[in-house]
C-alpha cells in the first residue's frame, strides 16, 4: 500500500516514481562513475571505462520516456538533439550510436552477460546479476 501511496504522491506532484540509475555486469570491475563519465560513454566521447576495460553503451528504443529523461539527466539534450548529435558522429564517422533495445528486461540481461556492457533504466529493473554506478 504504502509503494502506491508514494506513486501517486509522485505522479501527482510531477516527480519520478523511481530513479533512474546506470548499471554495468557485476563482473565488471567499475564500482561507481560520475554523470560526466557516463555521459562521455553514452555520447560516444568515451569507449573505455575508467579502469581501461572497453565500454559498449546500451540504449532504449526512441520513444522509450526513459530514453528521453534519461539523455535530459545526463547530457541535457532533448532527443531531437541526441539525434542531431549521433547523425553527425555517425556520419563523420567517429562513433556509432548505441544499440537500442526494446526493453529494459533485455537491458539488463545483455549488461548483466557483458562486462563491456553499460545501461540505464528504472531503478525497479535492477537484478542482482548487475549493479549501480550511478543514480540519477
Amino acid at each position: 500500500m504504502n509503494a502506491l501511496v508514494t506513486t501517486l504522491v509522485a505522479l501527482c506532484i510531477g516527480l519520478p516514481a523511481s530513479a533512474q540509475v546506470v548499471i554495468v555486469s557485476t563482473k565488471n570491475p567499475i564500482s561507481k562513475l560520475t554523470k560526466e563519465q557516463a555521459a562521455q560513454i553514452f555520447l560516444g566521447q568515451s569507449r573505455s571505462f575508467i579502469t581501461g576495460g572497453q565500454a559498449e553503451a546500451l540504449d532504449l528504443a526512441e520513444d522509450a520516456p526513459l530514453r528521453k529523461a534519461f539523455y535530459l539527466a545526463i547530457a541535457n539534450k532533448a532527443p531531437a538533439q541526441m539525434k542531431a548529435h549521433w547523425s553527425k558522429l555517425e556520419f563523420s564517422g567517429a562513433a556509432h550510436a548505441p544499440k537500442a533495445l526494446p526493453t529494459t528486461a533485455e537491458v539488463v540481461k545483455l549488461v548483466a552477460e557483458n562486462p563491456k556492457f553499460i545501461g540505464y533504466v528504472d531503478a525497479s529493473a535492477v537484478t542482482p546479476s548487475v549493479k549501480v554506478v550511478l543514480t540519477l
